[in-house]
């Protein structure tokens, strides 16, 4: 297993490979300072590894140190990407973030193999069995605290495992969450979820320009007639607000944000740092 220090405040990355499928994902891992809480740290899970992992270190690392000032408390922070130097891996990404059945779409780039969705599952067997295995050979993390955060396919990613494996995490955090894709098959799910009387805390999130309209920067594009048809399709906002509603109607702890001034793309960072809040938040009902 090659391993190394990632640029990023004292993360390693690991690359692990999939037990049952041999397919190898990049794993970030980054570890407060100081000894771990008799009961273990708490933690917070994201996909997309590549792209978060530097934004959650520095506002870990920035905030952590003021409790007083910022009401944030040290946790453990793992992120699951690809072995690769860029942000994104999106044909991989496609399968691991889209649960199943799925189906298949046009090639991203010329000369390249039609992109798959539906490897949810595959997915969520590597997190939830592969990744803790290491995992508990390399840090000691309370299961009781523990959260999954997805963006766009990793926030559809989200919210299915919560539905299907909802013992899995006690923070679920779902930023500009895909819930309409492929016909809004996640709903589906959610109409059979019963969270049989768990605590868990859901935050789902959009940025301000995920709505009705577009962003001041995009309104005179070539394209804009385009992605305002988009829009009306994937209701990011509306389906997010629509969900929370439905989430919090079963008792859980659900709350809903809008970031302002922040696109689909833009938003992630201020997500980030909402997802570390809603799981390490020291003296706020979480």
């Amino acid at each position: 297993m090659a391993e190394g220090l990632a640029q990023c405040g004292g993360a390693r990355w690991f690359d692990l490979a999939d037990r049952v499928t041999g397919v190898v994902r990049r794993v970030f891992l980054w570890v407060p300072p100081g000894e771990a809480p008799a009961e273990g740290w708490p933690s917070l899970l994201m996909t997309d590894g590549n792209a978060v992992i530097g934004t959650a270190v520095d506002a870990m690392r920035a905030q952590a140190f003021y409790p007083t000032g910022t009401n944030l408390g040290w946790g453990v922070l793992i992120a699951v990407g690809y072995p690769t130097d860029d942000a994104y891996d999106p044909f991989r990404r496609s399968w691991d973030l889209g649960p199943p059945p799925g189906a298949s779409y046009p090639p991203f780039w010329p000369d390249t193999p039609e992109v798959r969705t539906g490897g949810g599952a595959e997915m969520a067997r590597f997190l939830l069995e592969d990744l803790r295995d290491f995992l508990s050979t390399r840090v000691a993390l309370d299961p009781a605290h523990a959260g999954l955060f997805g963006h766009s396919f990793g926030g559809l990613f989200a919210l299915w495992l919560l539905f299907t494996r909802p013992d899995a995490f006690t923070h679920w955090i779902a930023a500009s969450p895909a819930i309409t894709w492929e016909n809004s098959f996640l709903l589906t799910h959610r109409d059979g979820f019963d969270p049989a009387g768990r605590r868990l805390v859901v935050l789902l999130s959009a940025g301000e320009w995920e709505g009705d309209d577009l962003a001041p920067f995009q309104r005179a594009a070539p394209d804009a007639e385009r992605r305002l048809a988009e829009k009306a399709t994937t209701r990011t906002i509306a389906a997010a607000q629509e969900m929370a509603a439905h989430l919090a109607a079963l008792g859980l702890a659900v709350r809903y944000e809008t970031y302002a001034g922040e696109t689909h793309m833009s938003v992630l960072p201020v997500a980030v740092n909402r997802a570390l809040h809603c799981v390490f938040a020291l003296g706020a009902p979480q």
